[in-house]
Order: structure tokens, then C-alpha cells, then sequence
């Protein structure tokens, strides 16, 4: 039964990558179009608000805001936890009126198809080489100063236990904001890692149903200026971490802390 099951999970993983890879080579040409001169980038977001519509639709995902509190105006740096694959697809159609760019790490750059999206799209941290790393962080602040919102997942990874326990997060984010003196915006995903787990993981959930999402209190660039680099990222950690607390109160009933 178990095995059934686990059959079950990766034809349904098999057919998310194969809705995927449908949408990304028939976008392709459009997105080729508009990278075609700098002032048209900001159309390729839509783009791919469009695509993470279908992804929507045709893999029978509802994405649902449980609470969503005031958004501050762009740009921002978004800062939300990381569970599934399906946190980056779902974003764009999440916050279809807030263009963003994702900072992430360049090993995504090992699958074909996402490479040629992201590499000409996003940011790229390559976290094994210092210098590289030195240059994702001034695209990323060029990028916010050019109006774009950045959408990091500062856990680094996808938790490979306890999920949707949140690990502690690194520096970046946190970093880029306080030098470009913009807001933090949390964003906390609670049932992507039920829907859609690591394909790589055989017995690893994998379903259509209800992807729930929360959007907390924004830090405003005042707070973000006025703080230490300390009590930004454990506020932000708090922030983030809140509805999983709500949500999922075992995870936490053995440890008054995270």
C-alpha cells in the first residue's frame, strides 16, 4: 500500500513537471522578446504572473491568504520561509502588483529549463565564491533601486526535516534592506511541503488541494534603519514564524524557543 502510494506521488510529480516545462517553452519566445531591451524586463513579470496562473489551474491548486496585512509601497524586501518548489511558482500570482526579482542560490542554475529563466531574470548567489557573492548582493541592490521588490528565502534551503519547521535564518536579506533602506515584508507558506515535496524524495507528499499563505506586519524603513542587524533578523524570524506556531503547535510544544 505504502508503495502504491508512493507510485501515486511521483506520477503527480511527473505531471507538475510536465505542466511546468509546457508553460516555460511556450512562454519562451515571448520572454525572449522582451529581454530584447532593458525598459522591457518589467513585462516579463507578467509573464510570469500568467504562468504561475496555470500552474495554478491546471495542477488544481487554490492559494488562499489566510491574513494579510497592510503591504508598504514598493520596492521592499520579502523575506518568507521555504518548504516546496511551489513557493516560487505561487509568489508571482500571490502578489500580482508587486514586480520582484528572487535572490537565490545558483545551484537552480543546474536545471535547464530554470536556467534560462532565472538566470536572466533573478539573482543568482554563488555562495562558495566571495567575490561572486560580492556581486550578487550590488545587483541586488541596483535591482532596488531600479524599482524592483527582492524576494529572498533567507533559510538558504529547504528544510530536509521537521518541515515546516523554520532553520535559522542567514545575514543576506536582512543586509540588502538596511543598505538600501527599504521595508520588510513577511511571508510565511504553511501547507506547500503537504502539496508538493522534493522530487528526489519517493514517499515525499505530493497532491493537488489548498496552498495557504500569510503576508505579517511589514518592517517599515524606518524600523529597518533605526534597528540593530540582531533585532531585525530575530523580528523578522518571529514574524515569519507565527502562523506556523498557530498552525502547527507540536512542532514547538517541546521548545519554548525556535
Amino acid at each position: 500500500m505504502k508503495f502504491l502510494l508512493g507510485l501515486l506521488r511521483n506520477l503527480w510529480k511527473i505531471y507538475i513537471f510536465l505542466v511546468f516545462s509546457f508553460f516555460a517553452i511556450l512562454m519562451y519566445p515571448f520572454l525572449r522578446v522582451v529581454l530584447l531591451k532593458k525598459s522591457w524586463k518589467k513585462y516579463s513579470f507578467r509573464l510570469f504572473v500568467i504562468w504561475s496562473w496555470m500552474m495554478r489551474i491546471f495542477c488544481f491548486y487554490v492559494v488562499r491568504c489566510v491574513d494579510r496585512s497592510k503591504m508598504p509601497d514598493g520596492p521592499f524586501v520579502i523575506v518568507a520561509n521555504h518548504t516546496s518548489y511551489l513557493d516560487i511558482f505561487f509568489m508571482y500570482s500571490m502578489l500580482p502588483k508587486n514586480a520582484f526579482v528572487f535572490l537565490g542560490k545558483s545551484e537552480i542554475l543546474n536545471y535547464p529549463i530554470i536556467r534560462t529563466y532565472f538566470k536572466n531574470l533573478n539573482i543568482p548567489v554563488y555562495r562558495f565564491d566571495r567575490k561572486k557573492v560580492g556581486l550578487s548582493y550590488a545587483l541586488a541592490i541596483e535591482a532596488i533601486k531600479e524599482g524592483w521588490s527582492l524576494v529572498i528565502f533567507p533559510e538558504g534551503t529547504i528544510p530536509s526535516e521537521n518541515i515546516p519547521k523554520v532553520l535559522p535564518f542567514k545575514n543576506g536579506a536582512f543586509k540588502i534592506a538596511k543598505e538600501a533602506k527599504v521595508p520588510i515584508v513577511p511571508i510565511t507558506f504553511t501547507t506547500n511541503h503537504l502539496l508538493f515535496s522534493d522530487p528526489t524524495m519517493f514517499f515525499g507528499p505530493a497532491r493537488p488541494g489548498v496552498s495557504r499563505f500569510y503576508v505579517g506586519p511589514a518592517i517599515s524603513k524606518e524600523e529597518v534603519d533605526r534597528m540593530s542587524f540582531t533585532e531585525l533578523k530575530n523580528l523578522c524570524f518571529e514574524r515569519v514564524e507565527a502562523p506556523l506556531r498557530k498552525e502547527y503547535p507540536g512542532l514547538y510544544s517541546n521548545q519554548g524557543n525556535a
